[in-house]
């Protein structure tokens, strides 16, 4: 049962203790009030302010799941928080464990920093939960896909367009990255997992994959450069560092390119440019 009293306090005074500099937003000169306002967790929630404000007063209907961890996400709630909040709104947590879409404040404070810089957070199956602007402009909207496309590795073999995001001689050590990463996964979450559901669908779709699962390869690691055929600027070479969240099993890749060289005056240039990718 929704706890309508507990569940607006609690949203109160996570979003009071909040400054806007801790969510990635501009401070402004006429900010009078502590914290963030209202409209600001709203739009950082993806949702009206209308509906996020209703919340806070008591009033409107009992809110689903996904619109309570999209609030702890828009609140940079820790997962412990995140959890009290949906007990508030009557919801069951989801169970611990690798496979959580939730990203830990931690992250988000960082991510939240990269603004002029081709960045992403994704999940131990290659499924991407946040992009920076320009790392949509390199790829495409990574973050718009439904069920196992989410997984970059699940698209890599059943649609096409995913491979053109990069040059043709790179493609085969990706398959054999994307099978060997699956294959790691599964293992340390077992047989009834995301992922042994991921590898059996892939068996069943592509020859390729089937082919490639059969020599039980593990233990690949993607490489310190990356390239990239972006249809505006052309062919990028980008360093990736990874930041890597053990507890929630999320990484942040962050992607750059050497001072003075060509791909670095293509990343300005993509930055002028914008979102024009493909989506990959």
């Amino acid at each position: 049962m929704i706890d309508r009293a507990g569940l607006a306090q609690f949203l109160r005074t996570r979003r009071e203790a909040l400054q806007p500099e801790d969510v990635g937003l501009p401070r402004g000169r006429r900010r009078r009030t502590g914290g963030l306002r209202r409209e600001e967790v709203a739009a950082l929630s993806h949702m009206s302010t209308d509906y996020y404000s209703r919340l806070e007063r008591e009033r409107g209907p009992q809110p689903s799941a996904q619109m309570i961890a999209s609030i702890a996400q828009g609140l940079h709630l820790s997962r412990d928080e995140r959890d009290h909040l949906l007990r508030l709104a009557g919801h069951e947590p989801p169970p611990r464990g690798g496979g959580s879409d939730h990203i830990s404040p931690g992250m988000l404070r960082i991510f939240d920093r990269l603004t002029d810089t081709p960045a992403e957070i994704v999940t131990e199956l290659g499924e991407t939960l946040r992009q920076t602007p320009l790392g949509v402009a390199l790829v495409g909207d990574a973050t718009r896909h439904a069920g196992p496309s989410r997984s970059i590795g699940y698209r890599w073999f059943t649609d096409p367009a995913a491979r053109d995001l990069h040059p043709p001689e790179d493609h085969e050590f990706y398959s054999r990255l994307y099978v060997s990463g699956l294959r790691g996964v599964l293992t340390r979450r077992g047989p009834e997992s995301k992922a042994a559901h991921l590898a059996e669908l892939l068996t069943a779709r592509s020859e390729e994959f089937r082919s490639l699962w059969k020599e039980h390869q593990i233990g690949l690691t993607p490489r310190d450069l990356k390239r990239y055929r972006h249809p505006e600027v052309g062919l990028l070479e980008l360093n990736c560092q990874i930041l890597l969240d053990p507890q929630d099993s999320h990484s942040l890749l962050v992607y750059t390119a050497a001072p003075g060289s060509e791909s670095h005056d293509k990343l300005q240039l993509l930055a002028v440019i914008g979102p024009t990718a493909p989506t990959g």
